[in-house]
């Protein structure tokens, strides 16, 4: 999933924690083909906590490189870093589809920061949409978007971008319970940028460690 032509240190990889999750992945690995297509996406991995269904078939169709790991979150996150290319990571849920021109935005971004002098500690996420109808999804919503607002607190899955020299800088992703919470605690809050772009997070049909 390399364009040509491109350089690595100004390419995205995306870190993707699965764990039985083949019927969550074909739209989420379909949105970030715009990637590619764009100049911005280096690879995809997938860290799998010990699927028993065709995750790994999905990953190879897709292109992208499937990596047997524990059942800790934190580790699999840490371990997907360890393995990318790329000069920016981005955490992204298995049910987690981004809307059509993320790459422009991110791209856009990406510029900026780089052009400030800041790139070595900016950090983004993406505008939540709760799949479904009705009052709990936008309940879910308002939510979301409060907790962003006033503490800086992204919803696991929605999708963190970081540098890798922040990443490691701050140590990964701990292991054990929340492990993304408390990453984005030692990024401290209200430090998370929020893109106009949005990311769906669509109703699981498959349970994650």
């Amino acid at each position: 999933m390399v364009p040509d032509g491109e350089r690595v240190g100004e390419l995205i990889s995306v870190v993707i924690p699965t764990k039985d999750s083949e019927r969550d992945l074909v739209p989420v690995l379909s949105a970030l083909v715009a990637g590619v297509t764009g100049g911005i996406l280096r690879d995809v991995i997938l860290v799998d906590g010990a699927s028993t269904d065709d995750t790994a078939k999905i990953a190879d169709a897709a292109g992208c490189h499937f990596l047997p790991s524990v059942s800790d979150v934190g580790v699999r996150m840490r371990q997907g870093a360890a393995h990318t290319h790329g000069r920016w990571l981005l955490f992204l849920g298995p049910n987690a589809i981004l809307d059509e021109g993320w790459p422009r935005e991110v791209g856009t971004f990406l510029e900026t920061v780089e052009r400030r002098g800041a790139g070595d500690r900016a950090v983004a996420t993406f505008r939540l949409s709760v799949d479904g109808y009705g009052f709990r999804p936008r309940l879910g919503e308002a939510v979301a978007a409060a907790q962003l607002t006033v503490l800086g607190l992204p919803r696991p899955g929605q999708g963190l971008l970081i540098s890798r020299r922040h990443y490691e800088r701050l140590g990964g992703h701990p292991a054990g319970v929340a492990a993304e919470r408390r990453l984005i605690a030692r990024i401290g809050r209200r430090r998370v940028h929020v893109l106009r772009t949005r990311v769906l997070l669509a109703a699981p049909r498959t349970e994650q460690a």
